[in-house]
């Protein structure tokens, strides 16, 4: 008998499984399942709906992966031209950023809107531990939500102490499956507990030596919260991109979006070419120096050449 669910959880070798009753059955991949067609480091991940069945030991095997909506991926860490997919069918993606305590490069925050943007995932940059900030601090943030705000992303202002942003972060997950990504140590699990403290994740604290928070999170797991569900991530260090052309980056920063099909030349690159709308918004201040700036390094991939802008 096949029975259907929900990955919940992924460790790359077992599965937690979420029938529609709500019981949780852990589950394996057959080995010719395991490689079949997979181009990515992990075939099954959390929040993908699979067919199992359940054979006499009493453990589940996943048979098929129903086809996915979306999902969100990076290049693999040590497979360069691998990618290793984060989460799947996706309703809003929440990017936690922090100044400091760790410090998220606006190069980071580019990529990850790109590799969502590719699936049209709603994005929103949930820019936390303002209680931590001081006057420059929070001016730059306020500087950042208006950039990001004027090309279409939601942002929001959080802090685990105070409880400012938390409750409107709550209610834009309503009713969907959300994604909580960012580095290790900018309070993702902090937020997660303080949404919903019945879960009572495990909080780390921040490395004293580099500045660096400390993986907490060792695999993707999704929790019901209320009437929708939340996936908590591992902390992610790097995010680089690999699927994508580089005459398609373009189709992925708004603000460049809208002046497709207006310069001189239908395949330009907004780089060089005369008579580039691009280039000229650019030139009067209508895009953000870091956006553009990083728009030229994901098309040349320096992947580890990700703008530290500094605003203040």
């Amino acid at each position: 008998m096949t029975n259907s669910g929900l990955v919940m959880q992924s460790t790359g070798s077992w599965y937690e499984v979420r029938t529609a009753d709500g019981s949780m059955v852990r589950c394996r991949l057959r080995g010719q399942f395991r490689i079949k067609g997979i181009k990515t480091t992990n075939p099954v991940v959390v929040g993908d709906r699979v067919e199992f069945i359940i054979e006499n030991d009493g453990c589940g095997y996943i048979v098929a992966i129903a086809p996915r909506k979306n999902y969100i991926d990076r290049k693999s860490t040590n497979l360069s031209k691998i990618s290793h997919i984060i989460a799947a069918n996706i309703d809003i993606a929440f990017l936690v950023v922090t100044l400091r305590e760790p410090r998220t490069s606006l190069g980071f925050i580019d990529r990850f809107l790109v590799a969502a943007e590719g699936f049209r995932i709603p994005s929103c940059l949930v820019f936390n531990k303002k209680d931590i900030y001081d006057a420059d601090e929070l001016q730059e943030i306020e500087q950042l939500r208006d950039i990001y705000e004027k090309i279409g992303y939601q942002t929001l202002c959080t802090s685990v102490v105070t409880g400012e942003g938390v409750g409107e972060m709550k209610s834009m997950m309503a009713g969907k499956v959300s994604l909580c990504s960012g580095h290790s140590g900018v309070g993702k699990s902090a937020l997660i507990n303080t949404i919903d403290p019945s879960l009572n994740l495990r909080v780390g604290a921040i490395s004293q030596v580099h500045d660096k928070g400390k993986h907490t999170t060792t695999f993707a797991t999704m929790f019901p919260v209320g009437d929708g569900f939340i996936i908590d991530t591992p902390g992610i260090k790097e995010f680089g991109l690999i699927q994508y052309k580089p005459e398609e980056i373009r189709d992925y920063f708004p603000e460049l979006r809208q002046y497709n099909n207006q310069c001189r030349f239908s395949d330009c690159s907004h780089t060089h070419e005369p008579g580039c709308k691009v280039l000229e918004a650019l030139e009067r201040g209508e895009i953000a120096p870091h956006r553009y700036e990083n728009y030229l390094n994901i098309l040349h991939d320096n992947d580890m050449m990700l703008a530290e802008w500094q605003l203040r």
